[in-house]
């Protein structure tokens, strides 16, 4: 059986089970597997499927950039081929792809460059600021921020995430927090800081919300 979902022809697998319930999942974006009893008919699966359109469209275009980030590596503001050769030591850029030897060593490498790349731009904005007081640094991922200041135990936390970013976004989040030692909250003296040592504040905050 197959039915149409944002423009796409979507295959759907039925499984019959001893369900008192009807279960749908992608298996993959253009796979829809429904689990239901055997006693329901085809029409009554898609008339369920129809009354849950909006849904199913949803959960198809994330099953599709699940995919996609399953074959793309984002390194600064860039979309890379991963391409895994099971030798290789280093991992490499050749043109629109990064060739790494498995998918481990890859995210090691991405691990490695969000410290790297992250302390090295800290060390470079810091010293245009005056009066910071002395801070760590701490890099994890987060679902909702891109940085945060924790003033009282003096850590900055920036979001490996923004590894996907360009460097200029990087750069954005690290004064935006650095900001925070001068004014602890978001007032407009806070954003004319802000201004004052990244003056496309506005459109970096448009870019990171994209």
């Amino acid at each position: 059986m197959k039915i149409e979902l944002n423009n796409q022809e979507i295959d759907v697998q039925i499984i019959r089970k001893p369900n008192k319930n009807i279960y749908m999942r992608f298996i993959d974006s253009h796979t829809l597997s429904v689990s239901c009893h055997r006693f329901v008919s085809e029409k009554e699966i898609l008339r369920i499927l129809e009354k849950n359109r909006v849904s199913l469209e949803r959960m198809q275009k994330q099953k599709e950039k699940e995919e996609t980030k399953d074959i793309f590596f984002q390194y600064l503001g860039k979309s890379y081929t991963r391409i895994f050769d099971g030798e290789s030591k280093e991992v490499h850029f050749i043109d629109d792809n990064v060739i790494a030897k498995d998918e481990k060593t890859l995210e090691k490498f991405y691990q490695k460059e969000c410290v790297r790349l992250f302390s090295s731009e800290v060390k470079r904005i810091v010293p245009f600021f005056q009066n910071i007081p002395e801070f760590s640094l701490q890099i994890r991922n987060m679902k909702t921020r891109w940085g945060v200041n924790h003033l009282t135990s003096r850590v900055i936390t920036l979001n490996s995430e923004l590894l996907k970013k360009d460097l200029d976004l990087l750069d954005y989040v690290i004064i935006h927090e650095l900001c925070h030692f001068y004014e602890p909250n978001h007032s407009a003296r806070f954003w004319m800081h802000v201004e004052e040592y990244y003056p496309k504040y506005k459109e970096a905050r448009k870019r990171l919300r994209d």
